[in-house]
């Protein structure tokens, strides 16, 4: 129950963060609309507010798929604290499988990073960066922080894993596998991102 409730939470500030991009996307082509320039370059009013898009979009990648990987780490540290505390042999096989949904936060990290050099937020450089590149970044944001809330099942996975290497120490690898099967979502998402990065011309 506890879990369907974060979910369903978690859907509405989602839907409330696309609705408020839905209507900053809007505002901004109409300013735009009403002030371009005749040779099509960006004020730094323009630029500055286009920048904050490439931030939203980092903020969205990095948190929602932080948020994930702290639930999915929370469920499979439960199983590896009560396995760990009747055989502590075990304890460096349940790392291992308690770790597996951390990663997400990592493809988020990696994500909100590439999209601050592209937009020059990182080394003090001025790019310009165009309307189509701030609003782009938004969605590529929601894309790994979306694909990214596979870290909860990954949890789930992990934490049956680790129960599993409880009773049967020699299942360890193969509980690895199962457990790393729910990242390849998120991974997706990664690679969709970057292209999409490359693609805008952020990278």
């Amino acid at each position: 129950m506890k879990i369907k409730r974060k979910a369903a939470i978690l859907a509405m500030l989602l839907t409330a963060v696309i609705l408020f991009s839905a209507g900053l996307v809007l505002a901004q082509e109409e300013d735009e609309e009403a002030g371009a320039e005749a040779k099509g370059t960006l004020t730094k009013e323009e630029n500055d507010q286009n920048k904050t898009f490439i931030i939203l979009g980092c903020v969205l990648a990095i948190g929602i798929a932080g948020i994930s990987s702290a639930i999915g780490l929370a469920l499979a540290g439960s199983s590896a604290v009560a396995v760990t505390a009747e055989k502590p042999e075990l304890f460096s096989k349940c790392l291992i499988l308690q770790v597996l949904p951390m990663t997400q936060s990592v493809y988020g990290l990696l994500t909100a990073i590439l999209l601050m050099m592209g937009a020059g937020l990182l080394g003090g450089g001025d790019a310009q960066v165009s309307s189509l590149m701030g609003v782009g970044a938004i969605w590529i944001g929601l894309a790994v922080g979306l694909t990214g809330i596979s870290a909860i099942n990954q949890g789930m996975v992990a934490s049956s894993s680790i129960s599993a290497v409880g009773r049967n120490p020699e299942v360890a690898s193969k509980g690895i596998i199962f457990t790393v099967m729910p990242e390849t979502i998120a991974i997706f998402g990664l690679l969709v991102g970057i292209l999409l990065m490359v693609g805008l011309g952020l990278l």
